[in-house]
């Protein structure tokens, strides 16, 4: 595991914006996994940027996202279909075909966890972007996930839904459920890069680096991944 430590959070999200464009000028035809929430904002702003100033082309591109709420179809306003297109696709020339979340909507929430398993296995990631929950969670694989899960639904917990309620007009509105790519989806990938930043990461960060592995801290199973980059701000790196 490799942890690269930057001053704040605009450095954290202009190094990692390289690493993800470099692997897309390498193969432009590169499968990128994908995260939402605030984490990753910045980095994909900086990829926008090289794209409109260097012309990095993302028309070969394919995407699959970590995780979407259940109930909600993707043009709510925060269904991550919808945060996807606003904060990356539509700054982007990718075919909008080639991007794939899970479907939150689906009358068969299985069916849909069967389907999504179905493309993981066509479109493996070339690289896996990933935030970090303050739990040391992984997309929504919340403590105790099997490490051997693959995408499911998950019923978020309170800390979760808590966290999440700062988009919604109340609490009361925040979706209850999600599905999320397993354990076993996100380590399937051939490289990860994550992004985290401020002080209330640091114990999730040095668990995740310097614990034991262990289901209690789903973040910690990707000491067992030969190719993960961490950049993290100074904040989030304080406690190694």
């Amino acid at each position: 595991m490799k942890v690269i430590v930057t001053e704040n959070y605009e450095e954290m999200s202009k190094k990692a914006a390289e690493i993800v464009i470099g692997i897309v000028k390498n193969n432009p035809k590169a499968v990128l996994g994908l995260a939402t929430g605030s984490s990753p904002i910045g980095m994909y702003q900086n990829m926008i940027k090289d794209h409109k100033e260097n012309g990095t082309s993302y028309k070969d591109v394919h995407t699959v996202n970590l995780d979407e709420y259940v109930g909600l179809t993707a043009d709510h306003d925060q269904s991550y279909a919808y945060f996807m297109r606003a904060n990356l696709f539509n700054g982007l020339d990718i075919d909008l075909k080639n991007t794939n979340l899970p479907c939150g909507a689906a009358s068969d929430l299985q069916a849909e966890c069967d389907r999504y398993n179905a493309l993981l296995e066509n479109y493996k990631q070339d690289v896996q972007v990933l935030g970090l929950g303050s739990n040391g969670h992984i997309g929504f694989n919340e403590p105790d996930t099997p490490f051997a899960s693959v995408t499911h639904l998950v019923d978020l917990t309170e800390n979760t839904i808590k966290d999440n309620s700062r988009l919604f007009a109340s609490i009361d509105e925040v979706p209850r459920q999600a599905l999320s790519m397993g354990v076993k989806n996100i380590m399937n990938a051939k490289s990860i890069v994550m992004v985290v930043s401020g002080k209330n990461k640091a114990a999730a960060v040095k668990g995740m680096v310097k614990g034991e592995v262990t289901p209690a801290l789903p973040a910690s199973v990707l000491q067992l991944h030969p190719f993960v980059t961490v950049v993290c701000d100074k904040d989030a790196a304080s406690l190694l």
